[in-house]
């Protein structure tokens, strides 16, 4: 049975929600980087599950604006994952001694860990990307405009209050940063040929988020090894939708990399 501890950060002035899980202290630490309205409680018992199969130790975290970390007092930037990429993620692992951990990011937490590993290679053991994004596709912007819809006229709101302090201004903080016109341009890839680490690109046959141009970009373009899981019957949130497929392709490359 893993230990758990469950505090407050403080990072670039403002508190951030930190989980972390006991593990072998031989071993890297994986970083859990949550989706767009993810949160450490959003993971669930995922993280605690893949430290268990691997052994490893974990930090699982919520990033400013969400969870139980500090309220965002104002609306994202474009660059709003290249900042925690290259501004509060380096410093919340320095303040945590975390050395070459391997990452893992669901979606924009994806994004951010390619952005991270892409900027500080050689800080990086290894990198999980499930579902990531490294260019806005139409798919995605349809799929970000019909959740502000159902936002507004179903009990989602409820739904997401469970996981965050203020569920209506973490929503809109993600979806009108994504909506906007200036964010159709953004793109980063060309951080992929800086990435040498150890790569997992994992996405669900059926992601409503985006296709597999995504990962399929990602493996043409890094310079280290790269795997690519395509997962069937599977949509955006590949660890519920396929919990144990994806549970099993993440604990095979972490054992690779720790042996």
């Amino acid at each position: 049975m893993h230990r758990h501890d469950h505090s407050h950060v403080d990072v670039r002035g403002r508190r951030i929600e930190v989980r972390t899980i006991a593990g072998d202290p031989g071993c890297p630490t994986l970083v859990f980087l949550h989706e767009g309205l993810g949160s450490v409680a959003m993971w669930r018992g995922f993280p605690a599950r893949v430290a268990e199969v691997t052994g490893c130790p974990a930090l699982v975290y919520s990033r400013y604006g969400y969870g139980g970390s500090d309220l965002l007092e104002a609306s994202f930037a474009v660059d709003y994952m290249h900042r925690e990429a290259q501004e509060t993620l380096p410093e919340l692992l320095s303040k945590l001694c975390i050395e070459r951990p391997i990452l893992i990011g669901h979606s924009d937490g994806a994004s951010i860990a390619l952005i991270y590993a892409g900027s500080h290679d050689s800080a990086v053991r290894g990198l999980v990307a499930l579902a990531p994004h490294v260019f806005v596709e139409d798919i995605s912007v349809r799929s970000i405009e019909e959740a502000k819809v159902a936002f507004e006229t179903t009990d989602i709101q409820k739904k997401l209050a469970r996981y965050h302090t203020d569920a209506r201004r973490t929503f809109y903080g993600w979806n009108d940063i994504w909506l906007h016109p200036d964010f159709r341009r953004w793109n980063i890839e060309e951080y992929l040929p800086r990435i040498r680490c150890p790569v997992l690109a994992v996405q669900g046959v059926d992601d409503e988020y985006g296709t597999m141009a995504q990962i399929e970009t990602i493996a043409a373009r890094v310079a280290g090894p790269c795997e690519l899981v395509k997962i069937e019957a599977c949509g955006h949130r590949l660890h519920r939708d396929q919990h144990d497929v994806t549970l099993d392709a993440i604990a095979r490359f972490v054992a690779r990399i720790v042996l």
